[in-house]
């Protein structure tokens, strides 16, 4: 009788399982890191056990053979970094040091994919999980916790479960994160959107200068519809970086180039001197960034900021223009996610906007919902701009502010609100009225294409309710009607005063 397979549900309650092991002694967005990569360390070991009984069935057990093959598959894994040694040593008085000296033979054992990967991370850390007795006593659980799990691939329900359970969890770390949640993950809905309205095709060059975890960038890859794609990313945070690199792997991607760096001050996507160029880039920077290096911006070796330089404590247009800079010259198209105040503020930052609309590069501007990312309850919205609008200047604007699903700590946009936002800039983009899927034309409400001309009397500022009226008639007050019904409640309020009267001297209160 075959075993039966695991599914996505059950890998996501036992790994979930798995944080109570850090709960309460370190922050979330940093037992992250423990979870992901014990979650990666279990990953591999199981996809090489998988491998290794595959081969021993075809090899009738002929090690040699058996040695060969292994050698070309995706991971090494010496005996000393699997997850059933490190299990086996559990009980052992330094499993911390064992945990990281497992890492470091992994990562040398695999330099082209695992250099540098687990550097940021320290299973032997007192300042992170407490002093040796305590500290055991966790990675002890943290390892009969993850053995619970089977991920051989004969095993699970489909391939995807991996790389699904990798999301899964990211997003359940970022909701426990704060405002340190921005850092490293965009809501999986909002990520959608921006791929669904940049739309990448066979071929295409995919770049996110500001990749967090990566989830995005993969979002942009299944967009795709095939393995035809190249996935580019950078990431500032070191720690940060790893789980984007793993996430890759984790989702079969392994020739993904993920670079760590600040994009801003020390771009590592290059070709030769110059800035990777490519087809799509989509990006969720962090917003009004304070001191993104403005200092250095006017010798900035390429060329980024020649329509101006960005205030020093908002560094909203120095990403919009690096990202500008990082597509081709003739079909490039960048989806940008930003607070407001990029519609509207004046100084360098207006003067940027100008150039920006004059040069035809600003196809679309959507506002969102606010209360949709985590660590910040304002409202953000979403820059399209297109290097081959050709001859139409006209520019979209949706006001999209209203369609989301309520929920106490976070808003959540549904896939209807993303349907329609995305059937109304096909629509505009192939110059036909702006409707839904079904056919249906849009309310003025909702999105307005703008001449190039209005805009300019608008002197280039791009606050949407310029464009997309939104206001509501309030309804007209009866007066008459409304007099009558006070005149009732006030009969009605002293029949209740008399009554209450009458119950407290029936209690002995005679006033």
């Amino acid at each position: 009788m075959s075993k039966k397979a695991i599914t996505q549900s059950e890998i996501n309650n036992i790994v979930w399982k798995a944080c109570d092991t850090f709960r309460g002694v370190i922050d979330p967005s940093q037992y992250k890191d423990y979870i992901l990569t014990m979650l990666f360390v279990k990953y591999v070991s199981d996809v090489w056990k998988d491998k290794k009984d595959f081969y021993a069935k075809k090899y009738n057990n002929d090690a040699i053979r058996i040695q060969r093959a292994l050698r070309n598959e995706r991971f090494q894994v010496p005996e000393t970094c699997t997850f059933d040694y490190l299990f086996e040593n559990r009980n052992a008085a330094n499993v911390g040091e064992l945990i990281n000296t497992a890492l470091e033979s992994m990562e040398d054992a695999n330099r082209s994919k695992l250099e540098r990967v687990f550097r940021n991370i320290d299973f032997n850390s007192e300042a992170n999980l407490g002093q040796t007795k305590d500290r055991n006593r966790r990675l002890k659980n943290l390892l009969v916790d993850f053995s619970a799990l089977d991920l051989q691939p004969s095993h699970l329900e489909d391939n995807d479960v991996i790389g699904d359970a990798y999301e899964y969890l990211i997003e359940k770390f970022a909701s426990d994160a704060g405002k340190k949640a921005g850092e490293f993950y965009t809501p999986a809905q909002v990520s959608k959107l921006l791929a669904k309205l940049l739309n990448p095709q066979p071929g295409d060059r995919i770049i996110d200068p500001t990749c967090g975890s990566g989830s995005l960038l993969i979002k942009l890859a299944k967009q795709v519809g095939s393995k035809n794609f190249s996935l580019f990313g950078q990431e500032i945070n070191g720690s940060t970086w790893a789980l984007a690199r793993m996430n890759m792997f984790l989702h079969e991607i392994d020739d993904a180039t993920i670079e760590w760096g600040d994009t801003l001050n020390n771009p590592k996507l290059l070709e030769g001197d110059s800035l990777l160029k490519g087809n799509i880039v989509g990006a969720n920077p962090p917003f009004s960034l304070d001191k993104w290096g403005a200092d250095n911006a006017i010798s900035d070796q390429f060329s980024r900021f020649h329509r101006g330089i960005p205030p020093k404590s908002k560094g909203d247009y120095a990403f919009v223009s690096h990202m500008i800079e990082s597509t081709y010259h003739d079909t490039g198209r960048v989806g940008v996610i930003l607070p407001h105040g990029v519609l509207f503020r004046g100084s360098s930052e207006g003067k940027i906007r100008q150039q920006l609309i004059e040069e035809n590069l600003l196809e679309a501007v959507i506002g969102l919902p606010a209360n949709l990312f985590y660590g910040t309850g304002i409202p953000a919205t979403i820059l399209i701009f297109n290097r081959a609008k050709g001859e139409n200047k006209d520019i979209l604007f949706i006001d999209a502010s209203e369609g989301y699903e309520s929920s106490t700590n976070q808003n959540r946009l549904r896939d209807t609100d993303i349907d329609k936002i995305v059937s109304t800039y096909r629509a505009f983009q192939k110059a036909t009225p702006l409707t839904t899927e079904d056919g249906e034309v849009l309310e003025e409400k909702y999105a307005y294409r703008a001449p190039i001309q209005e805009v300019i009397e608008n002197e280039y500022n791009l606050n949407i309710p310029r464009y997309v009226d939104t206001f509501e008639e309030e309804e007209e007050i009866d007066i008459p009607a409304s007099q009558s019904n006070i005149r009732s409640l006030k009969k009605d309020l002293l029949i209740v005063e008399q009554q209450m009267d009458n119950y407290l001297i029936e209690l002995g209160f005679n006033g």
